[in-house]
């Protein structure tokens, strides 16, 4: 299976690249099951991350998107790790907020009517941290807005141009906004 990388995100621009999926199954074989799984690796040591707090987050979104099924990966990483997979997969040089791979074999506009995922999110809390300064957020909620600008790449929203950038904008901003009322996001 190949990776294709969607985008790449900067700290100076803000744009964002990301990916999830949820973990949700019945244990009941009469019940509708949910095979959906989160991998979260945490490989950097920037800040302390609570990783099943993560988790309990993006099953939190994947139910509110309607998502069924789905592999996500989520990596963690330090800048220098981060500017390794993005000179590797996207040839550009330097460190950058989120990088999204979708590995689904399937188009984008093929999908079926439930929704499915697969994918993975390089993620660096380095530059999470920075914007987070930048924009006076918190680390944490820029974490949050990454997974879920990442979501919604795997979703097919594209940020491209202007109308569908405003689109995904609104819907990544009432996402983590939903997500910040339901969750403590500052002891993620």
């Amino acid at each position: 299976m190949s990776v294709q990388p969607l985008k790449r995100g900067s700290v100076k621009t803000r744009k964002r690249e990301n990916i999830a999926t949820s973990s949700n199954a019945t244990a009941s074989t009469l019940q509708p099951f949910n095979a959906s799984t989160i991998t979260i690796a945490n490989r950097q040591r920037t800040q302390k991350i609570n990783a099943r707090l993560l988790k309990q987050i993006v099953s939190a979104l994947f139910e509110e998107l309607k998502i069924e099924n789905g592999e996500l990966g989520i990596n963690l990483v330090s800048a220098k790790e981060m500017a390794r997979v993005n000179w590797q997969f996207l040839q550009h040089e330097g460190s950058t907020d989120v990088i999204t791979f979708d590995h689904q074999q399937s188009a984008i506009g093929n999908r079926q009517s439930a929704i499915h995922l697969h994918g993975e999110l390089f993620i660096c809390v380095e530059d999470a941290v920075e914007q987070a300064k930048e924009f006076g957020t918190t680390w944490q909620s820029e974490i949050i807005r990454y997974t879920v600008h990442g979501i919604l790449h795997l979703l097919g929203h594209d940020d491209l141009k202007p109308a569908p950038r405003r689109t995904m904008k609104r819907e990544e901003n009432r996402l983590v906004r939903w997500l910040a009322k339901k969750f403590s996001l500052a002891k993620l």
